[in-house]
């Protein structure tokens, strides 16, 4: 979230109406104003961290049924600009499709967004967005003036209807005016007379989808009287064009404002053609006969069993595409919470597991006393509740109130959890249970067939998730532990020597990869050593705990810094690894103030004086490890006198997409020449901290940092 006041809850809305439509007018102005196509204006509750839509303009409100309520974190234009107070601009179909993947999949369509937040200096009351069909590159300046300021204009209003506590009521939707009979849309006996005289059929749909008018050859076509399909959606009313398709190209024509078409089977086998002319008031259609498809299929598909309604489907693939990023279980708990309870409504949220023949607590959101989840931790399986019932049977379970619940477990009774209705579903992923997601309802609420269904689906979605979640935490888990296994756990430099280490894994994949550093104390002389393995997985971390621990067996029986390098080097060969390791060694001699170093195509450590300057050691070296068996690693002796300060590290320090390495080495350079002086331990943190390849990592990252000082 952006610096700034933290935003505020938006009034309760009460059921007193408001003196005018204030959502409604303010978004139809907008429209106007910014030559917008649609948008809608969302409001944050004042009771919990969702924003609800309002009021909608342009389009129906369906197509935008799955973010009716979406949680503040969702990752979602309006909740980005209400969250971090600033105007999000997507430019059209590929850029939504990069930073919004869930929207772009239930809205493949071409067209360009922008969203804004309605809030004072203090208080946050929701966000606007609006849409423009066809794809742009930029918004304009007169575009983000208009509404920038309409957004801080309606604000205001909202700020001065919660001091008077008049907040606005319901609002009717801004859609254009339905279609009327013939006489009333073309305007004369003749122009009705004209429609009507022509071969091919002619169908005018609302922006709901609604017939308000069709000639008889259109009626023909379809297949039904005139009586019967005025007023009705097509996709609805006509049995052969029930399927999710055919709505779709509806809603693509709608958004993008283009042309759109389909052809269609009317049974027995005849094929018609639909094209479909968008405008901000609706579509004309014009239907004929596809002789031309006809003739090259002589074979009309079987009718199956109705599709399901393409809004339904259209909600499911949002919750399923915020389910597929989740990677631990946090992830799972947090994206059920931003994505699913906004969207089924309850309030409250658990996510339980079996593990041990107990009952385990994952993760809850929404509980006003955290201890009446928490006490269920550790829960035997055995101990009759509802959440282990689900568990056991994997069978869905769904209490009305409190009153039904506590009838079937009376000792509900002792743990009240200030809910009055329950979803329990349970969590089977590959055929087992892996889990029980418990949804609260803060007022009693009925669960009709069709809400059980979607909810039971949801639960499999969930399963899913939560399963792939586990295993990633599990394998976690083991790449952490192996890391830590394979890395020193503590350094022990030789007196006149102070040493301090730091390493960070890349920030995707297992976290565990192939970085490495040592100090090897052979007084009176030490080691030191850091080194890069490729890759970023098991095998990398394998293959450089071999070389660091041949590293520490040649130093030990007493080779020079350049017949360790050879050696390791034969050693990675020897292993018959396709991975290849750079590394740079260094001999340290603190009592004669100096230090040996050998180098393996590794970045060259950066040297800081008692004066505080600064400079890049430019060493001699060879080629990376494991390439050539015969390779030679020539040293370069260097002053290492009380007060010095020798930087080690890896690529991931300096490299950055984006970021020059020259310009990042010289930002590295000066922050060390300016904070050198600091604690060996607190000048490691500020290293990594302010390093350009720390910041969203995408290479691990080791630094190894040694001070010279006078110990005499």
């Amino acid at each position: 979230m952006s610096d700034g006041p933290e935003p505020g809850r938006a009034p309760a809305a009460g059921t007193a109406p408001a003196r005018q439509p204030v959502l409604s007018l303010a978004l139809a102005t907008l429209l106007e104003r910014v030559q917008a196509h649609s948008g809608a204006v969302y409001l944050l509750r004042p009771d919990e961290t969702v924003l609800e839509m309002a009021v909608m303009a342009g389009m129906p409100r369906a197509f935008a049924a799955p973010w009716e309520r979406v949680g503040l974190s969702a990752p979602i234009p309006v909740a980005d600009a209400a969250r971090e107070r600033r105007l999000v601009w997507v430019g059209g179909e590929a850029e939504m499709a990069r930073s919004y993947p869930r929207i772009s999949v239930v809205l493949p369509y071409p067209f360009a967004l922008a969203a804004a937040p309605v809030a004072t200096e203090r208080t946050v009351y929701g966000a606007v967005f609006v849409t423009w069909p066809g794809t742009r590159a930029e918004l304009s300046d007169r575009e983000r003036e208009h509404l920038t300021a309409a957004c801080a204009e309606l604000a205001l209003r909202l700020e001065r209807a919660a001091r008077e506590d008049r907040p606005p009521g319901n609002e009717p939707d801004v859609l254009a005016a339905p279609a009327s009979f013939v006489a009333e849309t073309l305007g004369s006996v003749e122009a009705a007379r004209m429609v009507s005289r022509l071969p091919y059929g002619l169908v005018s749909l609302d922006l709901r989808g609604r017939i308000g008018f069709l000639n008889a050859a259109a009626a023909e076509l379809l297949g039904l009287p005139a009586g019967e399909l005025l007023g009705t959606v097509p996709w609805v009313s006509v049995p052969w064009l029930n399927d999710p398709m055919y709505e779709d190209r509806y809603r693509a024509a709608l958004m993008s404002q283009q042309v759109t078409s389909f052809v269609a089977l009317r049974p027995p086998g005849e094929w018609l053609s639909f094209r479909m002319y968008p405008s901000t008031t609706g579509l004309s259609v014009r239907v004929t006969r596809a002789r031309a498809v006809a003739e090259m299929t002589g074979v009309a598909p079987q009718a199956g069993p109705g599709p399901s309604r393409l809004v339904t489907i259209s909600q499911l693939l949002s919750l399923a595409g915020a389910l597929t990023v989740a990677a631990g279980v946090r992830d799972v708990v947090q994206l059920v919470w931003d994505e699913v309870v906004p969207a089924v409504g309850s309030q409250a949220l658990a996510l339980l597991r079996a593990q041990g023949g107990r009952l385990h607590v994952l993760g809850h959101r929404g509980y006003r006393d955290p201890h009446v989840v928490e006490r269920f931790d550790g829960l035997p399986l055995s101990e009759r509740t509802p959440g282990t019932h689900v568990l056991s049977n994997g069978v869905p379970a769904f209490f009305d109130s409190r009153e039904q619940l506590e009838r079937l477990y009376p000792s509900r009774h002792h743990t009240p959890d200030g809910f009055a209705a329950w979803a329990y579903l349970p969590l089977i992923a590959s055929g087992r249970p892996v889990g029980t997601c418990v949804l609260a309802y803060s007022a009693p609420h009925v669960f009709p067939a069709d809400e059980r269904a979607v909810l039971t689906s949801l639960g499999g979605l969930i399963a899913q998730a939560l399963e792939r979640a586990l295993l990633y935490d599990a394998k976690h888990r083991l790449a952490h532990g192996l890391q830590q296994a394979l890395l020193p756990h503590s350094l022990a430099p030789p007196p006149g020597i102070e040493a301090a280490a730091r390493y960070l894994p890349a920030t995707h994949g297992m976290e565990i990869g192939g970085d490495f550093y040592d100090l090897v104390p052979t007084r009176p002389l030490a080691a030191a050593v850091i080194g890069d393995v490729q890759g970023h997985n098991v095998t990398a971390a394998g293959l450089m705990g071999q070389i660091r621990t041949g590293v520490r067996a040649y130093t030990t029986v007493g080779q020079a810094p350049h017949e360790v390098m050879s050696s390791t080097n034969r050693l990675l060969i020897d292993l018959g690894s396709e991975l290849f390791a750079s590394c740079l060694y260094l001999r340290l001699d603190p009592a004669r103030g100096r230090a040996v170093m050998a180098r393996a195509g590794h970045p060259p450590p950066l040297l800081r004086r008692p004066d505080g300057r600064v400079r890049v050691l430019d060493l001699a070296g060879g080629p990376l490890l494991g390439i050539d068996a015969s390779a030679r690693y020539p040293t370069t002796e260097v002053a290492l006198v009380p007060g010095s300060v020798l930087l080690l590290y890896t690529d991931g320090l300096v490299e950055s997409p984006g970021i020059d390495i020259e310009d990042a080495l010289v930002g590295l350079g000066g922050l060390l020449a300016e904070i050198g002086d600091q604690p060996l331990e607190s000048l490691a943190d500020e290293v990594v901290r302010h390093s350009a390849g720390a910041r969203g990592r995408v290479d691990d990252v080791a630094v190894l940092l040694l001070r010279a000082r006078d110990d005499g």
